[in-house]
């Protein structure tokens, strides 16, 4: 099992540490917005397929009644648009209160946690190429 590498500055290894917990951080913005991605690549279009006929009407007719109608009686295909819509909103919430206030304390501790974790676990860790290299 590699050790992490053990600075003689501890100025250097803070700001390495440092980095790395960015790092994590990059990492996890990346993986939600691709947990996002395949749920519109994977559940919106199966559930706009079974709205086909719905859409359609929606097209010559639109009203409010037809929308609520079309959705009322589609209850898969509307909790799968929900469930998109609703992680789309939850992701681009989450990412903009982290650039507008910053990272809350326990976030930063967990992921310092998490990257304390991986550095002591060394190559064997799934993310340390990700993280330490």
């Amino acid at each position: 099992m590699d050790q992490p590498e053990k600075f003689p500055n501890s100025e250097h290894s803070e700001a390495s540490f440092a980095e790395q917990v960015q790092k994590l951080h990059r990492l996890t913005v990346y993986g939600r917005w691709l947990f996002v991605a395949c749920l519109w690549f994977t559940i919106a279009p199966i559930s706009i397929w079974d709205l086909r006929e719905e859409i359609a009407l929606w097209r010559q007719y639109f009203t409010w009644v037809a929308v609520r109608y079309g959705l009322f009686y589609h209850p898969f295909a509307t909790l799968g648009l929900a469930f998109c819509i609703g992680m789309t909103v939850a992701v681009l919430v989450w990412q903009s209160r982290n650039i507008v206030f910053g990272l809350t304390p326990q976030h930063k501790q967990r992921l310092e946690k998490q990257v304390f974790k991986i550095r002591q676990q060394g190559s064997s860790h799934p993310l340390w190429k990700w993280i330490c290299q």
